[in-house]
């Protein structure tokens, strides 16, 4: 790699878990040019998942969230500039201008401004006590909120409102879950996971309201005091979490004349159409090759994924190696893990026992396993994630005889 004089100046625009690996393994793949990483919050790049759980229930911290220490920026030489929120690209002149008046200019520019709560469009929607979830101080007002006895509305039966539901449950606090869907997780889980999920959350008491449209908010003294459906029900509550998808913050490059769909478009190196600008994490649309098509992913693994993209190809390091995309949820004392996406599944394979807490649900295609949904199953996680990558066929029957191990079915 040439000395820093003579390599290109790297600016990242977006400072979350994506913008924030990008830089990193940029050093660890040995780039010694300038690197800029901007961010609109004012601290440093740290995890999101831990503020729907741990952060609720103050099992965590700002500085045990972090990525790496603040320390490690000065160290490796990385301008970490905390508060600046770009607002428009030049890409003629190379350069990005910051609400502040700031124009920085780069050689490459990586963006990682990530995704936004989706709002709703009804009255009362601007009432205080409506809260979302995305950031540090997004997690801190909730967590504020939800003191004992206090009663939580959630607005979407997603996985970010059930993890909030369960957190809210554990701190002492009610809480309901309100899901316009015929059950909870219906556009991200199989019908069992829906169907165990639902089941325990009510036996921890949480009251879960499905087939409800939600249609405005009624406040007193300004403060948001009760949800209303469309079926003239009216759900009292003391805060609301409106927790109804994520949309990708695209207008910078839409702006800049990049071209996007449902996310920033970019190949396999995480590049976009212009040569000198990549895009990593919840804001791009990307290829899955296991799958041949594209799709925006909102996990921390494809954050990952595509810091690491982008940093190998920046610095000429080999690509890192084709992932099988996965996520997950804690709820309760439960882990549900996720590999792969279940396009085009025409079969369910359950294996295991819902009742004792510890199963997974295959997705297959034609006898091949396409995803995995593990509740504390580690092994079928694992094995599961394994034959996905393999593409590998599978006796269904073999599959869902949990007397057979994994490992067994694996080697078929």
């Amino acid at each position: 790699m040439n000395d820093s004089t003579s390599s290109p100046k790297v600016l990242i625009i977006g400072a979350g878990h994506a913008g924030g690996s990008t830089a990193a393994f940029l050093r660890q793949y040995g780039f010694t040019g300038p690197i800029v990483l901007a961010g609109t919050e004012p601290i440093a790049p740290y995890q999101r998942p831990p503020l729907s759980k741990a952060w609720l229930k103050g099992e965590a911290d700002a500085e045990s969230l972090l990525l790496k220490p603040e320390e490690f920026y000065r160290e490796h030489n990385i301008d970490l500039r905390l508060g600046l929120t770009a607002t428009r690209i030049n890409r003629q002149a190379k350069t990005v201008t910051f609400e502040s008046g700031e124009v920085l200019d780069y050689d490459i520019l990586v963006i990682a401004t990530g995704a936004r709560a989706r709002r709703l469009s009804i009255p009362g929607a601007d009432l205080a006590g409506i809260l979302e979830l995305r950031t540090a101080a997004d997690a801190e007002a909730l967590k504020t909120a939800l003191t004992p006895g206090a009663r939580l509305a959630v607005v979407g039966g997603g996985y970010v409102g059930l993890e909030a539901a369960a957190s809210a449950r554990a701190l002492g606090a009610e809480a309901v879950v309100i899901e316009r869907e015929a059950r909870v997780l219906a556009r991200v889980a199989s019908r069992p996971i829906s169907a165990f999920y639902t089941e325990q959350h009510r036996s921890h008491g949480v009251e879960i309201i499905l087939d409800a449209s939600v249609v405005g908010f009624t406040g007193e003294n300004g403060r948001v005091t009760g949800v209303e459906l469309a079926d003239g029900r009216r759900i009292d509550c003391d805060v609301v979490l409106v927790g109804v998808g994520g949309m990708a913050n695209v207008e910078l490059a839409r702006d800049a004349g990049l071209a996007c769909v449902d996310g920033i478009t970019v190949d396999l190196t995480a590049r976009t159409e212009d040569p000198s600008i990549y895009a990593v994490g919840d804001v791009t649309h990307r290829p899955l090759p296991l799958y041949d098509r594209l799709m925006r992913l909102e996990s921390v693994p494809n954050a990952l994924e595509q810091a690491k993209q982008a940093a190998s190809d920046i610095s000429g390091h080999a690509p890192p190696p084709e992932e099988v995309p996965w996520f997950w949820s804690d709820q309760y004392d439960l882990k549900l893990q996720i590999a792969g996406v279940p396009f085009d599944a025409n079969e369910l394979v359950v294996r295991g026992d819902a009742a004792t807490g510890g199963f997974a649900v295959f997705h297959l295609q034609d006898s091949q396993v396409l995803a995995v949904e593990a509740v504390n199953a580690p092994s079928e996680f694992m094995g599961g994630r394994l034959l996905v990558h393999q593409k590998k066929a599978v006796d269904p029957e073999r599959l869902g005889d949990s007397s057979l191990t994994m490992k067994q079915v694996v080697a078929g």
